[in-house]
């Protein structure tokens, strides 16, 4: 069986992105090597057991710059799901995370858009319990 293990997320500085991803969403710090004078190997994660992880890739060029925060062409490109939304939101609004509209009930459960330090666009989800 396969599974999807992370996903790139170009990005301006590690330091600040590490922060913000660390602190403001509360991933876990999952690796950070340095590769060269200029490159690391750095990955966080919601959850280090399960899903996929980020890679938090320093833009290289010109071109990767231009990416940063519309890697989706302004489509909400990551979901993160949460056993317990009233607590996850809480902590999120207070480390000022962007969120883009009101917390809404829909058919599959309480959902609230956020833009993240970058304005990659996130759906942050509570499913309905089956």
């Amino acid at each position: 069986m396969s599974h999807l293990g992370m996903i790139t997320v170009v990005v301006d500085d590690y330091d600040v992105a590490i922060d913000y991803y660390t602190n403001a969403l509360g991933f876990t710090l999952v690796e950070d090597t340095k590769m060269s004078e200029v490159k690391r190997w750095v990955v966080v994660a919601p959850d280090v057991n399960q899903g996929a992880a980020l890679l938090l890739a320093k833009a290289a060029s010109s071109e990767q710059s231009a990416a940063i925060g519309n890697q989706a062409g302004g489509r909400v490109m990551f979901f993160l799901y949460t056993d317990d939304f009233d607590r996850d939101y809480a902590r999120m609004a207070q480390n000022n995370v962007a969120f883009t509209e009101e917390p809404r009930h829909e058919e599959f459960g309480k959902v609230v858009v956020f833009a993240d330090k970058y304005g990659n666009r996130w759906d942050f989800i509570e499913r309905k319990s089956p």
